[in-house]
């Protein structure tokens, strides 16, 4: 029987990101995949203009139907999320179903080169903190693994030492396996660091950065590793595979004349199985 994942992320009308890129992802390997929006958004944001509806209420009286139903996951993994009121939903939510031996993944969506996203503010990194405290997985960027552990970003790049610093204050904080995306070390290296729960294992991976941008990138990789994690793969095999697919995906797209709208993934869910 396959196994049942949801997915608390938001959901785009116009663009391949977060539930319209994660969905056809997971279902293509081979998972039962079930939904829970935190809002519906017109397009991508990178148009620049957009218009966004959030779903707090639906999301309340959704979660107590399936209370009531008796519905049950084997994952969670949770992604974008629009006001504290959500996020403790969540974070009740996802804590008791850990206890019956649910996976948590948490993407703790919050801000990139630096700085937190319009709208983000320190009462959402605190919030952040306690959701990533009931988590399996987590897979912030550097950017947000420097705001939750409150160890600065450093623009000209970091150091081995210094991330394994952030990922033992992310263990500190509940957290048990680790991936740190999109850091820059002091030469100038690309690498995903982290920290594996099952193993005792730190790790750093290197990889070239492709310098082209598109939305949803960070959603294709997660589909793919918390696929692969949970076909019992480990955690370096995982991150490796998902990184690949990114690539491949970003490479055979590069020549898109709108890349705003993200990667069309159902015609190249091949490179999943490359």
């Amino acid at each position: 029987m396959s196994k049942k994942v949801l997915l608390v992320n938001d959901i785009a009308g116009y663009g391949k990101v977060a539930l319209s890129a994660m969905i056809p992802i997971l279902s293509h390997m081979k998972y039962e995949v079930f939904n829970l929006p935190t809002a519906l958004v017109s397009n991508t944001l990178d148009y620049g203009k957009f218009d966004i509806l959030e779903t707090t209420d639906y999301m309340k009286n959704t979660i107590n139907v399936w209370n009531e139903l008796g519905f049950e996951f084997d994952a969670i993994s949770t992604g974008f999320i629009v006001s504290k009121t959500q996020t403790e939903l969540i974070i009740d939510f996802c804590a008791k179903k850990a206890e019956k031996g649910t996976l948590i993944f948490v993407d703790p969506i919050m801000g990139d080169d630096g700085k937190l996203y319009n709208g983000i503010g320190d009462e959402t990194v605190k919030l952040m903190q306690r959701l990533i405290s009931v988590a399996d997985y987590i897979v912030p960027n550097y950017t947000e693994a420097s705001y939750l552990t409150g160890i600065s970003y450093k623009e000209e790049g970091t150091t081995k030492e210094e991330l394994y610093k952030m990922i033992d204050k992310l263990r500190k904080l509940g957290a048990k396996s680790i991936v740190v995306t999109s850091a820059i070390l002091e030469n100038k290296k690309h690498v995903v660091a982290g920290y594996d729960h099952k193993k005792n294992e730190y790790f750093t991976i290197p990889f070239e950065e492709i310098p082209i941008r598109f939305p949803g990138t960070g959603d294709i990789f997660s589909s793919v590793f918390i696929g692969k994690i949970m076909n019992n793969n480990d955690l370096v095999t995982s991150i490796e595979k998902a990184m690949s697919v990114v690539e491949k995906m970003i490479l055979q797209n590069k020549d898109n004349v709108d890349r705003y709208k993200g990667i069309p993934l159902e015609i190249y869910m091949g490179v999943i199985e490359e």
